[in-house]
């Protein structure tokens, strides 16, 4: 008997033919599969993305162990004589679109170093779920605070996501859990913490991904709100966060029992014995008349009323009370709490402890794909797990960077072990991605497609600058507001050669002004052009183009901001082969607010802190309406957060991996990894920075590279380069 009556087949042809969607019950009509319930969403797609792109790494970060020479025979060769890191996993924190980076690590050679490790045991992850999310951090320079605002792509990807309503975060979490589930290992597990504003949703996108079967536990956590303490709510107080666990596979999941202190009204229930030690009743369960024969003569049992037995649970020979889904025992961080970083969405250590404890054994790999301040990966690292980190935000990634060195630290003065951790981001071939150029291809062939797109990808970077395209020039493509523009490479940097080309076109043609967009900048070109070029007649100015340009979206709404590349001076202490760095100056030229826009804006009897063009001021307005303003940067030290050196850059290159034609080959970039083999930044605990380093001994004479890397107060990091020889 066929499926469709004749009316129900001229009725769908209607609708193809008026280009109309088809009816629902055609859903079930048409195709064999029926579900008794089923999760739909607008443009809902069993397809995940699939996409693979080299890692590039940006930083390797180990800070150096004292090692003893009787080292086990485990350890023998897996650090060099300073103590760093030679072999083995190295953890990773990894800046970019979770997305295309957990495609890369599904899909991608990492993937085989993951299985290397065991599989991916345990994943845990707070995504943003607050419809007016705030991403904004408050940071502290001298005595004031200023609000640093958060990036557009951080803005769009969640804020955005929201405002197309639900089925648009729906469509984002559901690819990127499809993603973590088949990352995970059979025996892993997954926990996802929510509010009141996705419980529902995100319940039904992990059991339509993990299976209703592999559902553990819906954990009720405690925010910490005191009952009446939010007196002006006329309802319940809501007092929970909810965080879902499920495993890959309904058995053979790993989890170890949690035990908490014992509650009061347990130990009040407990008795003495005639040595004062506190036991609890408990039942004997099914036990032979032999072994109940034993716990008398031992004392462990005593006869009911009844006339049964039951037994002294004696409480110094317990862990505590197992416990349970619901968990009040773990405080929200205080402003005062030492582990507060002034992250807007940090959690309490206590929390992922206590779940990493649960869910993952030493040794194991854990991962956090919203890392936020770097929560999981600090607590896994304490606790002797491996972890792999990433985040969308660049400041995201700088506060995990420097917890981790501080954990390094710690770990380090109590002689526990720790390992070395990588900073990596997906770098031009995220950029080259965009533009439809696979990096599985022979690089003659990216070069070739790249060309072919050259004059679209000038018109996208032209447009996002607000530039006017020119015709007529060799190296000059657009105008704007006086200034002529370049656009550098998609690539790879700008290098002193084409700058030197793009001034003599200037030159040759009367023009005084240009700006050169790039994404990457050669070592020394900022302090090059400020002491010569612009001598010769042409004032040439560098900016970043920012990662925003490709969302057409933030092009739209003039969301895009080009910036200034900061410049550094640095001064080098040579005494025989020992070398220390100075950091003697840093300019930026960030801009956030405009100061004059926001004079106006300003009500009477309020102040702002705002960033315009390197300075930070304070801005305020009395009840007269009279402005003030007072400038917060003083000195060029307030805008340093951090600061780093390699004294050898050039020792190691930047090999990545790549899956050409079903085989995995290496090559190299080109480029050289920076080894962090001293820095110093600030923390709550110690605001203060130090300008000159540890004195760096080198084995042989001979020309070195040393590359120093800051990174200011909102997140942007500046790399330089320092040539000398040491004889």
């Amino acid at each position: 008997m066929p499926r469709l009556t004749e009316q129900e087949q001229q009725e769908i042809i209607r609708f193809l033919e008026a280009d109309k969607p088809l009816p629902d019950k055609y859903r079930f009509l048409l195709f064999e599969e029926k579900r008794e319930v089923e999760l739909v969403w607008n443009s809902k797609t069993s397809e995940v993305c699939s996409i693979v792109l080299p890692f590039q790494v940006i930083e390797q970060v180990d800070e150096p162990r004292a090692e003893k020479p009787e080292q086990t025979a485990l350890q023998q060769g897996l650090f060099d004589e300073r103590g760093r890191q030679l072999k083995g996993w190295t953890n990773k924190l990894i800046w970019g679109d979770n997305k295309l980076i957990l495609s890369s690590l599904k899909n991608g050679p990492l993937r085989e170093e993951i299985e290397k490790q065991g599989g991916l045991k345990l994943i845990y992850i707070d995504p943003p779920f607050d419809v007016g999310a705030d991403f904004s951090m408050d940071i502290e320079i001298g005595g004031d605070t200023f609000t640093k605002k958060p990036n557009i792509l951080e803005e769009i990807a969640y804020r955005d996501t929201w405002g197309k309503g639900a089925d648009s975060f729906i469509a984002m979490i559901y690819e990127r859990l499809a993603l973590m589930r088949d990352l995970l290992a059979e025996d892993g597990s997954i926990y996802v913490h929510c509010d009141w504003r996705v419980n529902t949703g995100i319940k039904l996108i992990l059991e339509d991904v993990f299976g209703r079967n592999n559902f553990q536990r819906e954990i009720g956590l405690s925010t910490g709100w005191a009952l009446g303490f939010k007196t002006s709510a006329n309802n319940w107080i809501r007092q929970h966060d909810t965080i879902y666990y499920y495993s890959k596979c309904k058995i053979d999941f790993i989890f170890n029992r949690q035990y908490g202190e014992y509650p009061v009204d347990y130990t009040k229930r407990a008795r003495k014995d005639e040595n004062g030690r506190l036991w609890v009743d408990q039942s004997l369960g099914n036990i032979s008349n032999e072994k109940l024969d034993a716990m008398k003569k031992e004392g462990r049992v005593f006869e009911t009323k009844t006339g049964g037995w039951r037994k002294k649970q004696y409480l110094d020979e317990m862990e505590g009370v197992l416990l349970g889904d619901i968990w009040t025992d773990i405080s929200p961080i205080n402003s005062q709490a030492i582990e507060n970083l002034q992250y807007p969405t940090q959690k309490p250590e206590a929390l992922l402890e206590r779940i990493i404890k649960a869910s993952s054994n030493e040794g194991d790999l854990v991962a956090d794909f919203f890392c936020g301040s770097g929560t999981t990966a600090a607590v896994a690292e304490k606790l002797g797990r491996k972890w792999i980190a990433c985040d969308l935000g660049r400041f995201a990634i700088h506060t995990t960077r420097k917890r981790m060195i501080q954990v390094q630290r710690e770990l380090k003065k109590d002689s526990k072990p720790y390992l070395a951790f990588e900073v990596l981001n997906l770098g031009k071939y995220e950029r080259q991605f965009f533009f439809g150029v696979p990096a599985n291809i022979p690089q003659e062939q990216q070069e070739k497609l790249l060309e072919a797109k050259y004059e679209k990808y000038v018109d996208l970077i032209l447009e996002g600058y607000s530039a006017q395209r020119i015709e007529g020039h060799r190296l000059l493509h657009g105008k704007k507001a006086g200034r002529f523009v370049h656009v550098g490479p998609l690539n790879v940097p700008v290098t002193k050669t084409l700058v030197e080309e793009v001034f003599e076109e200037c030159r040759e043609n009367i023009i005084t002004q240009v700006d050169i967009l790039g994404f990457e900048f050669e070592m020394g070109l900022v302090p090059y052009i400020k002491d010569e070029l612009r001598q010769q007649g042409v004032e040439i100015r560098f900016r970043y183009i920012p990662r925003e340009v490709f969302d057409k979206r933030a092009v739209v709404k003039g969301q895009v901001k080009f910036y200034d590349v900061a410049y550094m001076q640095v001064k080098p202490q040579i005494n025989g082969k020992t070398v220390k760095i100075e950091l003697t100056n840093f300019t930026t030229y960030y801009t956030q607010d405009d100061l004059e826009e926001l004079e106006q804006s300003l009500k009477r009897g309020s102040s702002k802190v705002v960033i315009e063009n390197g300075q930070i001021t304070k801005l305020a307005k009395d009840s007269n309406g009279i402005l003030k303003r007072e400038l917060l940067t003083e000195k060029w030290t307030d805008w340093i957060d951090y600061w780093a050196v390699d004294f050898d850059y050039e020792s190691k290159k930047e090999i990545i991996r790549l899956n050409e034609n079903d085989q995995v080959k290496e090559v190299w970039t080109g480029n050289y990894i920076f080894e962090n083999l001293w820095q110093s930044f600030r923390t709550k605990k110690n605001p203060k920075i130090e300008l000159v380093t540890a004195p760096h001994t080198f084995a042989k004479a001979g020309k070195y590279k040393i590359m120093v890397k800051v990174v200011d107060i909102v997140g942007v990091d500046t790399s330089h380069v320092v040539e000398l020889e040491i004889k």
